[in-house]
């Protein structure tokens, strides 16, 4: 292990938290210093498989590590920020940042006047695909609109958060991370009680351009796609492919007698492949040693998402 690297813990081991333990595990800039659940026997089996150890109370073992990544379930991200924010300066907590936006505005003031670095687990931002989609629509003529489309089927772990929390705030990230802030939001969908299962979005920002947003997780089709409407041309995005597609008006025609006739070209932008967990956990290992920058899903932008997904929560519900 490298003098260097980064000492981090890992307080919570569902399906998320394993994979965080999968990657934290074989980097070379981390060292991974415990792991810790409520299931301990879990916890002890998983430490002794990936070579580290186990505890049973994760804040008494806060001077040992220089970095937490918390994974633990929705309604505990706030507490434990908190109160690991006290010991330790940088925080890496799975989205949304917090279970309610009062909560989430408490936790951004405290992350502000404690000096503590927060990541928020967008990672679609990591995507490769969406990476290549943000440099191209920097380089159009004029983008104005981008529609993120966003489903799947309802799971079994998934228990605590309805459609907008679980699947929509990534693709309302995306929105203000391409599009920038937004102006006004409106939103319709269907629930079930006062769980919502479909929803679509749209903000329109302060730069003029709109996002269009639908997610739902009511059928068995699992889609993840973002498509923009340029003035110079049109772009797909597939995410779970991670294939870009161009498509670009080339010319107008007419021969003489003949009706007008548009003609296009396509171009395949080639996407590097790159899993997002890895890059979005480098991104927050690089992170704790220098300013992470604007575009970094921070505290702030965890707030962003977390208040255009309540006004849509309380659109589909009113």
């Amino acid at each position: 292990m490298s003098a260097s690297a980064l000492k981090i813990g890992l307080v919570g081991l569902g399906s998320m938290g394993k994979n965080h333990l999968r990657i934290l595990s074989m980097l070379k800039e981390a060292e991974l210093v415990f792991i810790s659940d409520l299931n301990q026997q879990a916890a002890q089996q998983l430490a002794a498989t990936h070579g580290t150890r186990a505890v049973a109370d994760p804040f008494a073992a806060l001077d040992t590590v220089d970095a937490v990544v918390i994974c633990t379930p929705t309604a505990t991200h706030a507490d434990y920020i908190m109160h690991i924010g006290k010991s330790v300066k940088n925080i890496f907590v799975e989205k949304p940042l917090a279970a309610t936006v009062e909560e989430a505005r408490v936790v951004k003031d405290f992350a502000d006047a404690n000096g503590v670095n927060v990541q928020v687990g967008f990672i679609e931002r990591y995507n490769p695909a969406v990476q290549g989609l943000k440099d191209i629509l920097e380089k159009s003529e004029r983008v104005i609109s981008v529609d993120f489309t966003r489903t799947n089927k309802l799971s079994s772990r998934i228990t605590d958060v309805d459609v907008v929390i679980d699947l929509m705030i990534h693709d309302i990230d995306l929105a203000l991370y391409i599009n920038g802030p937004a102006r006004s939001v409106a939103a319709h969908g269907f629930a079930r009680g006062d769980v919502i299962d479909f929803a679509s979005t749209l903000i329109t920002h302060d730069n003029g351009r709109f996002s269009r947003i639908q997610a739902s997780r009511i059928t068995e089709k699992k889609m993840r796609k973002i498509e923009a409407t340029c003035t110079d041309m049109f772009v797909d995005c597939e995410l779970l492919r991670k294939e870009i597609l161009i498509t670009r008006q080339s010319e107008i025609v007419q021969a003489e007698g003949q009706p007008y006739k548009i003609t296009a070209t396509q171009e395949a932008v080639e996407v590097r492949p790159q899993e997002a967990l890895l890059s979005e956990l480098l991104a927050f290992i690089a992170s704790c040693a220098a300013h992470p920058g604007d575009n970094y899903p921070n505290a702030k932008a965890g707030l962003s998402a977390l208040e255009i997904a309540d006004t849509v929560r309380n659109e589909v519900l009113k």
